[in-house]
Order: structure tokens, then C-alpha cells, then sequence
């Protein structure tokens, strides 16, 4: 029976020192198809382990329908990882931040009345445990202690960083240690010593999570690890995008360096991202640290494999790096190959948002009263008599609301600027579309509620009467011919096989975009990103089909496929 234990100084492989050297690779923001190609390329940079979380509300946005098959098949990813010969790590939260929608916890779980989201409350534990239950049904029996190859389970992610529940975190080690799992238990924090403090347990193994400063952090760590090995489980070699600024880069050479650091010192590793992948859909998160920020749909992350599965210079960098201290694989993927290049003309198919259908309530309901998990809410009210412009006033707009008065546009609001008031003329019907932009995944903000919060005034009397109209994104239809303002926009395009392809959005205003019914994400004319990246997978040799659903504005009906990826300009 091979083991996997913590001696005094070292991770230890069958009693043997070992090193960790792992890389972060998420099932869910990467096609099935491609998971053994990342997984293989991840092992040519010289890693012997991959790391995952596991996203929660990927499994089960809805309460009760769990599902572990097709992309959510955490046993298969883990078999492919086994069969390149590979440890795994695996982090099953609950929450897991990942800059993934709600931190990976489902909607109908933070949205339970009285729910205490990470704690000790009896509403969250008992969900908590039957999630960790089917989890770990899955892990069990792949533990390295029984003929497979996961060595570590960490207990939450980064918990001292949100909250210190002792009681929480030693009932999520009951519950892991009842479902079978034997191999080591970990933590991770970033080296503060309030945050190791607070996010541990005697018994649990803390490891860091950083990015630079390698051996100061490292000092810091052993403080409050005094004995067993060091590990950063989170080394930053990149970082994450959000609408309305850079492209976020790091030096490959500094961060090659800081990797060097880690190594000589005997530390094991975990590089996050190894390989980001895209937030496919409408999966992206968002922070809100006084200034609302969605994340961009792809998660490129700057990671020494890019988002098309494709070696960078900071492959090369780590892998050389990692040669000094593990044997690496001698054959090394090659660069990406253009994509090919083509313009496909579209055919408006006219305005798309559909009737309002919903029920009346005299507030507008949430997103979560709904029990709607798409991206879209149009909202409708009757307008008093009234002359002149009155001040239309919002309680909170999350997150972004188109305002229309008889069908006629009238202004747009922003909560990333705080927006939440406009001045509306008269007329007899007011409709407004709310766009979610993306869950917060961080911080206090999980779980917030969605769509137009609180009351609507005008001219500080409440609006009330209102219809709440969900709309599926996925199948809206054109109501008639144009391709101008808002509209669903429909090309078809011929491959000779199935190929990786980069859309270029520039010619669009905002809104979401399909290949052959495959959600790609969501495309905005505001920085850095500005094509998005389609999957192999998702294309076929023969005829395929591009839809574009458009919430603002179309320059030009056509689709352009592009080379090579363009996500913003880049930190100076």
C-alpha cells in the first residue's frame, strides 16, 4: 500500500521525502475534451501533482440535483490525472473564491432565510455535509492509501481571511474524516498572522498562499507550522481580470524566481493557475470592495499554460526552474498555431427580449424570489400621470439596468459607478432590464441578492405594481428583421475539422455569445478583453452556427475569428 504522510520536516512518499510540485487546473472552467491535454501539457512543465476545488454550484445549482457527470465528472479528471502518473490534490471548499460565481457556494443555499453562510449554523452545516458526503464519495476511493493518487484534502479555503468559527472548522473535519478520507488534512491562508490563526486547527496542516517575497513568507509560516513540511498552495504567478481595467501580467523571471526560492528552501508548491481556462457562460465572480468589479470571461490568469492550453515564456521559465530540482519530461508541447481567420456575415433577426409574462408584486422581485439563475430579469411598472422629468430613484441596482419608458431608451445604470437615479420623462409603461454581472466571491458580499433591491420612487413616491419577467438567454428569438440597438444576430460559418477559434467582439456593444449552442461567455465593449475564446470541442468539421445576443448596440453585423487571443492591454 503506497502512503502519503507528514514527517517532521518533509511530506513523505512511502516514508520517503518528497517535494510537492503542483499546478492548479479546474475541471469546470475547461471542456471535458480538453482535460487530458491540459493535464499532460501541465505534467511537461515537470509537475508530479494537480490541484483542483471543487465548485459546489456547479454540481448543484439546484437544490436537490446533483450532478457529477459530463463536465462536473470529478472522477473522471481525477482518473486522467491518475493515468498520467500524477498526484492530486483536492479542495472542496464549501467555499472556494476562485473568482467563480458566489465563491462556488449554490444561490438557493446563501439565499435560505437565516441562513449563516460559514459558521457554525445548523442550516448551512447540514447542507455543507451532504454536499462534502457526495463529494468525497468520489474521493475516497481515489486516496494514494487506496491504490489512487489523491495525497491531500484541504478543510475550506483561506477561512481566517472571513472568519474564525473554530466549531465550523472541526465540524468540516468530522464530517471529512467520517467520509473515509485518510490522506493529510491542510489549510491555506496568506502569511498574516491573524489570518493562520484564525483559519486553523491543531491537526490540520496550514499551508500559504502568495505570490512573491517567497522566503519571508515562507519565515512566517513556520511560526505558526513549527514543524512538518512548508508549502504555499497558492503560489500567484498571474492574476485575474475584471472589466474596466488592465490585462494584469507578471515577469516571468520574477516569478521564476520566486518559484526558485520556494524550491531551494525545501518548500512544496502549488502554482496557481498552472492553467486558468475561461469562466464559460456567465460563471464569472466579482469583488466588491466599495467598488462593484465583475471579472472578464476569460481566466487566462497569465499562467505558463495560456487559455488555449498552450505553452508561454513562463512555461519555459518554471519548467527550468523545476529541472533544477525534479527530472522533467523531454518533450515540451509547441507554441500555439494561428487560428483561423475569417469574417462571417450575421442576419439580425430584430429585438429579442421578450413579453412580460411574470406575476405583480408591489416591490420588484429578486433574482432569488424568482428562483433564476440566468443572467437577465426585465422588469415593468405602470407610470402615474405626471409632466415634465421626474426623478426616478432606485434602492440599489445590481448590476447593471437598462431604462426604457414606452420602449423608448432612456438611460442606463451602473452599480460599478455607484448609479441608481435618472431623470425619466413622461409616459404610461416603464421597463427595466437588469443585467447580474457576476456574483461576489469574496468577502462579506456572498450570497447578496440580485436585480432592482428595495423600493422605486418617483419623485419620492414608491412605484409599485411590478412584473418580474425571467429570461432565458440561451433560447430568446428574434422578434423581426434589423440588426441595430438590442438584437439577436444569427451567421453560419463552414470547418474543415473541429478547431480552437478566437471571436472578436469589437464591433458589438455588450452581451453574450453562442457557437453551435455552446455558451462562450459574455463579450462588453468596455477593457481589457476583447475576443473570446471558443473551444475546439465546441466546433465541428461541416456547418456550424454563431449567435450573438446584444444588449446595447451593433456597429457592424458581422463575426470576425481573429488569430491569436487580444485580452487588453497589458500593466506597464
Amino acid at each position: 500500500m503506497t502512503t502519503f504522510t507528514i514527517g517532521e520536516t518533509d511530506f513523505l512518499l512511502d516514508g520517503r521525502p518528497h517535494q510537492v510540485i503542483s499546478g492548479t487546473l479546474h475541471y469546470f472552467r475547461i471542456h471535458p475534451e480538453h482535460w487530458a491535454d491540459r493535464i499532460r501539457t501541465a505534467k511537461a512543465m515537470g509537475l508530479n501533482t494537480i490541484e483542483t476545488y471543487v465548485a459546489w454550484n456547479a454540481h448543484e445549482p439546484v437544490k436537490g440535483e446533483w450532478d457529477a457527470t459530463g463536465w462536473n465528472d470529478l472522477g473522471r479528471f481525477l482518473d486522467l490525472i491518475a493515468a498520467e502518473g500524477l498526484h492530486a490534490i483536492v479542495r472542496p471548499g464549501p467555499y472556494i473564491c476562485a473568482e467563480w460565481h458566489n465563491g462556488g457556494l449554490p444561490v438557493w443555499l446563501t439565499s435560505t432565510p437565516g441562513i449563516g453562510i460559514r459558521r457554525s449554523e445548523p442550516q448551512y452545516l447540514a447542507a455543507v455535509t451532504a454536499y462534502l458526503e457526495r463529494v468525497y464519495e468520489i474521493v475516497a476511493p481515489r486516496q494514494i492509501d487506496r491504490g489512487g493518487n489523491v495525497v491531500l484534502v484541504q478543510i475550506e479555503n483561506e477561512y481566517g481571511a472571513y472568519g474564525s468559527d473554530k466549531d465550523y472548522l472541526r465540524e468540516l473535519v468530522r464530517v471529512t474524516k467520517d467520509a473515509g478520507i485518510t490522506v493529510p488534512l491542510t489549510t491555506v491562508d496568506q502569511p498574516m498572522p491573524w489570518m493562520l490563526e484564525n483559519g486553523s486547527l491543531p491537526g490540520l496542516h496550514l499551508t500559504g498562499s502568495f505570490g512573491s517575497r517567497s522566503e519571508e513568507r515562507l519565515a512566517t509560516l513556520r511560526e505558526h507550522q513549527p514543524t512538518g513540511p512548508l508549502m504555499c498552495s497558492e503560489f500567484w504567478d498571474g492574476w485575474f481580470d475584471w472589466w474596466g481595467s488592465i490585462h494584469h501580467t507578471t515577469d516571468p523571471a520574477a516569478s521564476a524566481h520566486d518559484l526558485d526560492v520556494l524550491l531551494a528552501a525545501g518548500a512544496s508548491v502549488n502554482i496557481y493557475m498552472v492553467h486558468g481556462g475561461t469562466n464559460f457562460g456567465t460563471t464569472n465572480g466579482a469583488n466588491d470592495k466599495g467598488r462593484f468589479d465583475p471579472i472578464v470571461t476569460s481566466y487566462d490568469y497569465d499562467a505558463p499554460i495560456d487559455e488555449s492550453g498552450h505553452p508561454t515564456a513562463k512555461f519555459h521559465a518554471f519548467r527550468e526552474v523545476i529541472a533544477k530540482y525534479a527530472p522533467v519530461p523531454s518533450d515540451v508541447p509547441p507554441a500555439r498555431p494561428q487560428a483561423p481567420v475569417f469574417e462571417v456575415a450575421l442576419s439580425g433577426e430584430g429585438d429579442w427580449m421578450p413579453a412580460s409574462t411574470g406575476s405583480v408584486s408591489d416591490d420588484p422581485a429578486t433574482f432569488e424570489a424568482l428562483g433564476h439563475l440566468g443572467p437577465l430579469v426585465r422588469y415593468d411598472v405602470d407610470l402615474p400621470s405626471f409632466s415634465g422629468a421626474a426623478a426616478l430613484v432606485f434602492g440599489e441596482v445590481r448590476d447593471l439596468a437598462w431604462v426604457h419608458v414606452d420602449g423608448v431608451f432612456v438611460g442606463r445604470l451602473s452599480r460599478t459607478l455607484h448609479e441608481r437615479a435618472l431623470a425619466l420623462p413622461a409616459g404610461a409603461r416603464l421597463t427595466v432590464l437588469v443585467e447580474d454581472q457576476g456574483r461576489v466571491n469574496y468577502a462579506d458580499r456572498l450570497g447578496e441578492a440580485k436585480g432592482l433591491i428595495g423600493a422605486v420612487t418617483l419623485n419620492g413616491s414608491p412605484l409599485t405594481g411590478w412584473t418580474a419577467t425571467p429570461i432565458d438567454v440561451a433560447s430568446a428569438v428574434g422578434t423581426g428583421e434589423g440588426a441595430v440597438g438590442r438584437a439577436l444576430l444569427r451567421g453560419a460559418f463552414d470547418l474543415d475539422a473541429p478547431a480552437d477559434l478566437f471571436l472578436d467582439t469589437t464591433g458589438w456593444g455588450k452581451g453574450f455569445a453562442f457557437v453551435n449552442g455552446f455558451f462562450l461567455g459574455r463579450y462588453w465593449k468596455n477593457v481589457p478583453q476583447s475576443t473570446l475564446y471558443v473551444p475546439g470541442p465546441a466546433t465541428r468539421a461541416g456547418a456550424n452556427e454563431i449567435v450573438v445576443l446584444e444588449l446595447e448596440h451593433v456597429v457592424e453585423p458581422a463575426a470576425r475569428f481573429v488569430a491569436a487571443p487580444s485580452l487588453g492591454q497589458i500593466e506597464e
